[in-house]
């Protein structure tokens, strides 16, 4: 590989490089506590929700730079709405899903009904939720409880969404835990040449031999210390079940199917794109009720993670998920990003957020440290357009 070649596929997984340049520092600065399996086991239960509305605020933000501001306050309301049916009905933990499931649906439609067809700006329909949310949220807690907190949660419902599968005592090696990681590892390499088989058969451009083998075994490599980690920690957290089902659905939607090929055309161009023939209304709609799904997905876990329903639940989420998608490589303007690289940034401000709560960094300093890594995302994606052009 040429020097030209070299330099062209650092820039193009730039923030890889960030992520793992990071984690070597937070390695030496807490002498290699960031790397002890408790803190993957925590990593990933501390930000599995970050993934998850990541997805969905990708799918936004695809559509011209768009963002939902309410997703966190609406996280408080739907836990409300949980901890009344669970807790205080004592409905079935089943009806009560799908009951919540039907409130972010409703939510949802209205919410992509207004920014889709009545053309209300989406900061402004959002930021009208993010106001109100959290608002309703806390008014039904302290109605139905005297500390403004509701639980316990039942165990059904706990074991669907933070509990441990494969569960052995933390540092005994957990051999299906193991097994797991051997053969998603092995079908991430599958994958990885089986695209580049096909792509080559199509007359498409395609990775080389060397490339396409760095990639599998780069994603291998890293699902194998994942899985590894994981099985020294107790198990695989459910939350790690949500999280890989939703990425994987999201990654297939948007590289695979004519419509997730819309979400692109319409943050490219979405006048070029409705003289095509694309139902850009449509786009925009389903954007933003998925983004309402994502987010209840998100509020149950983060139910379950606390084992209760507050008033905090969900503050600065929003924050997370758009912070994730920009330093994930997804343009501000819409139109370019993927799932991989919002995964990506995910876990970048994850590391960081572990590594300077290891290292005891006053959490006004975090937040100093997290608006520059924003920054500097925004900043070198500004830079790299100017020079593509």
């Amino acid at each position: 590989m040429d020097k030209n070649k070299i330099v062209a596929t650092l820039k193009k997984n730039a923030m890889l490089v960030v992520l793992i340049l990071v984690y070597l520092f937070f390695m030496i600065m807490t002498q290699g506590g960031i790397f002890k399996p408790s803190s993957f086991n925590a990593l990933l239960n501390e930000n599995a929700y970050v993934y998850i509305l990541g997805c969905g605020m990708l799918m936004c933000m695809l559509t011209g730079g768009n963002i939902d501001l309410s997703c966190g306050a609406f996280v408080c309301l739907l836990g409300a709405i949980g901890g009344v049916l669970i807790v205080i009905k004592g409905l079935s933990v089943g009806l009560s899903i799908l009951l919540m499931l039907g409130v972010a649906v409703v939510y949802g439609c209205g919410l992509g009904f207004l920014v889709a067809y009545v053309n209300v700006p989406p900061w402004i329909a959002t930021l009208a939720g993010y106001l109100a949310f959290r608002g309703l949220g806390t008014s039904i807690l302290r109605s139905n409880s005297s500390t403004g907190s509701i639980a316990p949660f039942p165990d059904q419902f706990l074991n669907i969404f933070s509990r441990t599968l494969f569960k052995t005592p933390e540092g005994q090696l957990n051999l299906p835990c193991l097994i797991v990681g051997i053969v998603a590892a092995a079908l991430i390499v599958f994958v990885v040449f089986n695209t580049r088989a096909s792509r080559l058969k199509k007359g498409y451009e395609a990775d080389s031999m060397g490339a396409a083998a760095a990639k599998g075994g780069l994603g291998a490599a890293a699902i194998l210390l994942v899985m590894w980690k994981l099985a020294y920690a107790g198990g695989i957290p459910t939350v790690l079940v949500w999280v890989a089902a939703v990425v994987l659905i999201y990654s297939f939607i948007t590289s695979k199917t004519t419509i997730g090929r819309h979400f692109y055309v319409v943050g490219g161009n979405i006048e070029a794109a409705r003289l095509s023939g694309v139902n850009t209304r449509r786009i925009m709609f389903i954007a933003y009720l998925n983004m309402a799904i994502l987010t209840s997905i998100s509020a149950m876990i983060m139910i379950a993670r606390f084992t209760a329903a507050n008033a905090d639940a969900g503050k600065n989420f929003e924050m997370d998920a758009i912070s994730a998608c920009v330093v994930g490589g997804v343009s501000a303007s819409g139109g370019a990003g993927s799932i991989l690289g919002m995964v990506i940034g995910a876990t970048l401000i994850g590391v960081i957020n572990k590594g300077m709560a290891l290292i005891s960094l006053d959490a006004n300093w975090q937040r100093v440290v997290k608006g520059f890594v924003l920054l500097a995302a925004v900043v070198f994606d500004i830079l790299s357009k100017k020079r593509e052009r």
